[in-house]
Protein backbone atom coordinates (compact mmCIF):
# COMPACT_ATOMS: atom_id res chain seq x y z
CA UNK A 1 0.00 0.00 0.00
CA UNK A 2 1.31 3.45 -0.92
CA UNK A 3 1.93 5.68 2.11
CA UNK A 4 4.07 8.44 0.52
CA UNK A 5 3.54 10.32 -2.76
CA UNK A 6 6.39 12.52 -3.96
CA UNK A 7 6.42 14.85 -6.93
CA UNK A 8 8.93 17.11 -8.58
CA UNK A 9 7.68 20.61 -9.41
CA UNK A 10 8.92 22.12 -12.68
CA UNK A 11 8.04 20.01 -15.70
CA UNK A 12 6.14 17.60 -13.46
CA UNK A 13 3.41 18.92 -11.17
CA UNK A 14 3.63 22.41 -12.70
CA UNK A 15 2.61 23.22 -16.25
CA UNK A 16 5.06 25.04 -18.49
CA UNK A 17 3.41 28.27 -17.32
CA UNK A 18 4.35 27.32 -13.72
CA UNK A 19 0.77 26.66 -12.62
CA UNK A 20 -0.75 23.94 -10.45
CA UNK A 21 -3.94 22.50 -11.92
CA UNK A 22 -6.96 23.44 -9.72
CA UNK A 23 -7.91 19.78 -9.34
CA UNK A 24 -4.73 19.10 -7.37
CA UNK A 25 -6.11 20.53 -4.12
CA UNK A 26 -9.07 18.14 -4.00
CA UNK A 27 -6.79 15.19 -4.76
CA UNK A 28 -4.42 16.27 -2.00
CA UNK A 29 -7.31 16.28 0.46
CA UNK A 30 -8.24 12.76 -0.61
CA UNK A 31 -4.65 11.62 0.01
CA UNK A 32 -4.73 13.12 3.50
CA UNK A 33 -8.03 11.39 4.24
CA UNK A 34 -6.45 8.07 3.28
CA UNK A 35 -3.43 8.67 5.51
CA UNK A 36 -1.03 9.15 2.57
CA UNK A 37 1.72 11.75 3.05
CA UNK A 38 2.25 14.18 0.18
CA UNK A 39 5.78 15.42 -0.53
CA UNK A 40 7.38 17.88 -2.92
CA UNK A 41 10.97 17.22 -4.03
CA UNK A 42 12.45 20.11 -5.98
CA UNK A 43 15.56 22.07 -6.81
CA UNK A 44 13.65 25.10 -5.59
CA UNK A 45 14.27 26.90 -2.32
CA UNK A 46 12.28 25.63 0.66
CA UNK A 47 10.73 29.07 1.21
CA UNK A 48 9.49 29.04 -2.39
CA UNK A 49 7.86 25.65 -1.80
CA UNK A 50 6.28 26.66 1.49
CA UNK A 51 4.76 29.72 -0.15
CA UNK A 52 3.47 27.69 -3.11
CA UNK A 53 1.77 25.23 -0.74
CA UNK A 54 0.98 27.63 2.10
CA UNK A 55 -2.55 26.33 2.67
CA UNK A 56 -1.36 22.71 3.05
CA UNK A 57 2.09 23.40 4.52
CA UNK A 58 1.40 21.43 7.71
CA UNK A 59 0.44 18.34 5.70
CA UNK A 60 3.37 18.45 3.27
CA UNK A 61 6.90 17.08 3.41
CA UNK A 62 9.32 19.44 1.67
CA UNK A 63 12.51 18.20 0.02
CA UNK A 64 14.21 21.35 -1.25
CA UNK A 65 17.42 22.36 -3.05
CA UNK A 66 17.58 18.95 -4.75
CA UNK A 67 17.68 17.01 -1.51
CA UNK A 68 19.96 19.16 0.63
CA UNK A 69 17.14 20.43 2.89
CA UNK A 70 14.30 18.32 4.27
CA UNK A 71 11.57 20.09 6.24
CA UNK A 72 8.45 18.63 7.82
CA UNK A 73 5.84 20.42 9.92
CA UNK A 74 7.96 23.56 10.09
CA UNK A 75 11.17 21.88 11.28
CA UNK A 76 14.36 21.16 9.35
CA UNK A 77 14.96 17.45 9.79
CA UNK A 78 18.04 17.26 7.55
CA UNK A 79 20.62 19.72 6.15
CA UNK A 80 23.46 18.71 3.81
CA UNK A 81 25.91 21.60 4.12
CA UNK A 82 28.70 22.28 1.61
CA UNK A 83 32.29 22.98 2.64
CA UNK A 84 32.76 26.71 2.04
CA UNK A 85 36.20 26.10 0.58
CA UNK A 86 34.42 24.91 -2.55
CA UNK A 87 32.70 28.26 -2.99
CA UNK A 88 35.80 30.29 -3.88
CA UNK A 89 36.87 27.65 -6.41
CA UNK A 90 33.50 27.60 -8.16
CA UNK A 91 33.25 31.40 -8.16
CA UNK A 92 36.72 31.64 -9.74
CA UNK A 93 35.76 29.11 -12.41
CA UNK A 94 32.48 30.91 -13.11
CA UNK A 95 34.42 34.05 -14.10
CA UNK A 96 35.87 32.08 -17.01
CA UNK A 97 32.65 30.62 -18.44
CA UNK A 98 30.48 32.49 -20.93
CA UNK A 99 26.72 32.77 -20.47
CA UNK A 100 26.39 31.78 -16.82
CA UNK A 101 25.41 33.35 -13.52
CA UNK A 102 25.88 31.81 -10.06
CA UNK A 103 23.29 31.47 -7.32
CA UNK A 104 24.65 30.52 -3.90
CA UNK A 105 21.90 28.66 -2.07
CA UNK A 106 21.97 29.04 1.70
CA UNK A 107 19.76 27.88 4.52
CA UNK A 108 18.49 31.42 5.16
CA UNK A 109 18.52 32.87 1.63
CA UNK A 110 19.91 32.62 -1.88
CA UNK A 111 22.56 35.06 -3.11
CA UNK A 112 23.58 36.57 -6.45
CA UNK A 113 26.03 39.26 -7.54
CA UNK A 114 24.34 40.40 -10.74
CA UNK A 115 21.35 42.72 -10.36
CA UNK A 116 20.24 42.50 -13.98
CA UNK A 117 16.40 42.58 -13.94
CA UNK A 118 16.05 39.75 -16.46
CA UNK A 119 18.29 37.49 -14.40
CA UNK A 120 16.53 38.37 -11.15
CA UNK A 121 13.14 37.62 -12.72
CA UNK A 122 14.34 34.16 -13.70
CA UNK A 123 16.04 33.39 -10.38
CA UNK A 124 13.08 34.56 -8.31
CA UNK A 125 10.91 31.89 -9.92
CA UNK A 126 12.78 29.40 -7.75
CA UNK A 127 14.28 31.49 -4.93
CA UNK A 128 11.84 33.75 -3.11
CA UNK A 129 14.39 34.78 -0.49
CA UNK A 130 17.13 36.38 -2.55
CA UNK A 131 19.89 38.83 -1.64
CA UNK A 132 22.18 40.76 -4.00
CA UNK A 133 25.73 41.03 -2.67
CA UNK A 134 29.02 42.33 -4.05
CA UNK A 135 31.07 39.14 -3.64
CA UNK A 136 29.62 35.63 -3.47
CA UNK A 137 32.73 34.30 -1.74
CA UNK A 138 31.74 36.34 1.33
CA UNK A 139 28.34 34.72 1.89
CA UNK A 140 27.77 34.12 5.61
CA UNK A 141 25.24 31.33 5.67
CA UNK A 142 25.04 27.55 5.70
CA UNK A 143 25.54 26.76 2.02
CA UNK A 144 23.65 23.72 0.75
CA UNK A 145 24.02 24.08 -3.01
CA UNK A 146 25.54 26.18 -5.78
CA UNK A 147 23.22 26.69 -8.74
CA UNK A 148 24.42 27.80 -12.17
CA UNK A 149 22.00 29.59 -14.49
CA UNK A 150 23.18 28.94 -18.03
CA UNK A 151 21.65 31.00 -20.83
CA UNK A 152 23.50 28.91 -23.42
CA UNK A 153 22.30 25.55 -22.08
CA UNK A 154 23.46 23.53 -19.09
CA UNK A 155 24.11 20.24 -20.89
CA UNK A 156 26.19 21.77 -23.69
CA UNK A 157 27.95 24.53 -21.75
CA UNK A 158 28.24 24.61 -17.96
CA UNK A 159 28.12 20.82 -17.44
CA UNK A 160 31.31 20.56 -19.47
CA UNK A 161 32.92 23.61 -17.87
CA UNK A 162 32.36 22.38 -14.30
CA UNK A 163 33.05 18.70 -15.00
CA UNK A 164 36.39 19.07 -13.20
CA UNK A 165 34.49 19.28 -9.90
CA UNK A 166 32.67 15.99 -10.43
CA UNK A 167 35.43 13.88 -8.86
CA UNK A 168 34.70 15.33 -5.43
CA UNK A 169 31.23 16.88 -5.72
CA UNK A 170 27.91 16.08 -7.33
CA UNK A 171 27.45 18.06 -10.55
CA UNK A 172 23.89 17.65 -11.85
CA UNK A 173 22.00 19.01 -14.84
CA UNK A 174 18.73 19.94 -13.13
CA UNK A 175 17.03 21.72 -16.04
CA UNK A 176 17.69 22.96 -19.56
CA UNK A 177 19.30 26.13 -18.15
CA UNK A 178 20.34 24.95 -14.67
CA UNK A 179 23.31 23.07 -13.24
CA UNK A 180 23.64 22.22 -9.53
CA UNK A 181 26.77 21.54 -7.50
CA UNK A 182 26.33 19.88 -4.10
CA UNK A 183 27.99 17.32 -1.86
CA UNK A 184 28.69 13.97 -3.51
CA UNK A 185 25.97 12.09 -1.62
CA UNK A 186 23.34 14.80 -1.96
CA UNK A 187 20.30 14.03 -4.10
CA UNK A 188 16.54 13.81 -3.93
CA UNK A 189 17.02 10.07 -3.55
CA UNK A 190 19.27 10.48 -0.51
CA UNK A 191 16.77 12.85 1.09
CA UNK A 192 13.90 10.47 0.39
CA UNK A 193 15.75 7.57 2.02
CA UNK A 194 16.23 9.70 5.14
CA UNK A 195 12.58 10.77 5.13
CA UNK A 196 11.40 7.18 4.63
CA UNK A 197 13.48 6.05 7.61
CA UNK A 198 12.15 8.85 9.81
CA UNK A 199 8.53 8.17 8.82
CA UNK A 200 8.76 4.38 8.91
CA UNK A 201 7.87 4.09 5.23
CA UNK A 202 9.49 1.65 2.80
CA UNK A 203 10.59 2.09 -0.79
CA UNK A 204 7.73 -0.19 -1.88
CA UNK A 205 5.25 2.12 -0.12
CA UNK A 206 6.51 5.17 -2.06
CA UNK A 207 5.19 6.65 -5.30
CA UNK A 208 7.19 9.32 -7.14
CA UNK A 209 6.99 11.51 -10.24
CA UNK A 210 9.82 13.30 -12.06
CA UNK A 211 10.87 14.63 -15.43
CA UNK A 212 14.57 15.56 -15.41
CA UNK A 213 18.01 14.22 -14.50
CA UNK A 214 17.92 15.51 -10.92
CA UNK A 215 14.96 13.15 -10.39
CA UNK A 216 16.96 10.04 -11.30
CA UNK A 217 17.86 8.92 -7.76
CA UNK A 218 14.39 9.83 -6.50
CA UNK A 219 12.76 7.38 -8.88
CA UNK A 220 15.27 4.71 -7.87
CA UNK A 221 14.11 5.05 -4.26
CA UNK A 222 10.41 4.67 -5.15
CA UNK A 223 8.68 1.35 -5.71
CA UNK A 224 6.05 3.02 -7.89
CA UNK A 225 8.16 5.35 -10.05
CA UNK A 226 6.76 7.46 -12.86
CA UNK A 227 8.61 9.46 -15.47
CA UNK A 228 6.47 12.16 -17.01
CA UNK A 229 5.50 11.75 -20.62
CA UNK A 230 7.55 14.90 -21.28
CA UNK A 231 10.64 13.55 -19.44
CA UNK A 232 14.29 13.71 -20.39
CA UNK A 233 15.10 10.51 -22.38
CA UNK A 234 17.57 9.28 -19.77
CA UNK A 235 14.94 9.43 -17.02
CA UNK A 236 12.64 7.15 -18.99
CA UNK A 237 15.25 4.41 -18.61
CA UNK A 238 15.05 4.28 -14.81
CA UNK A 239 11.29 4.74 -14.27
CA UNK A 240 9.01 1.73 -13.94
CA UNK A 241 6.15 3.60 -15.64
CA UNK A 242 5.49 6.62 -17.86
CA UNK A 243 2.50 8.86 -17.27
CA UNK A 244 -0.27 8.87 -19.86
CA UNK A 245 -0.39 12.68 -19.79
CA UNK A 246 2.40 15.28 -19.71
CA UNK A 247 2.81 18.15 -17.25
CA UNK A 248 0.63 20.46 -19.33
CA UNK A 249 -2.24 17.98 -19.13
CA UNK A 250 -2.23 17.34 -15.38
CA UNK A 251 -0.27 14.10 -15.67
CA UNK A 252 0.60 13.77 -11.96
CA UNK A 253 -2.91 14.32 -10.66
CA UNK A 254 -4.55 12.11 -13.29
CA UNK A 255 -2.14 9.27 -12.48
CA UNK A 256 -2.76 9.57 -8.73
CA UNK A 257 -6.51 9.48 -9.36
CA UNK A 258 -6.27 6.41 -11.56
CA UNK A 259 -3.77 4.42 -9.51
CA UNK A 260 -4.51 5.39 -5.89
CA UNK A 261 -7.96 6.93 -5.70
CA UNK A 262 -10.06 4.93 -8.15
CA UNK A 263 -11.24 2.48 -5.48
Amino acid sequence: MIKLVITDMDGTLLSDTKEIHPSFWEVHQQLVERGIIFAVASGRQVYNLEEEFANIKDDTLFIAENGTIVRYKGRDVYINELDKRLLSKVVAKSREVEGIEMVVCGRRSAYVENDDPKLLKEVRKYYHRLEIIEDLTLVEDEIVKIAIYDSIGSEINSAKAFAEFSNNYKVTVSGPEWLDISNMGASKGDAIRRAQEKLGITKEETMAFGDYLNDYEMLQESGLSYAMKNSHPDLLKVARFVTEYDNNNNGVVETIRKVLLST
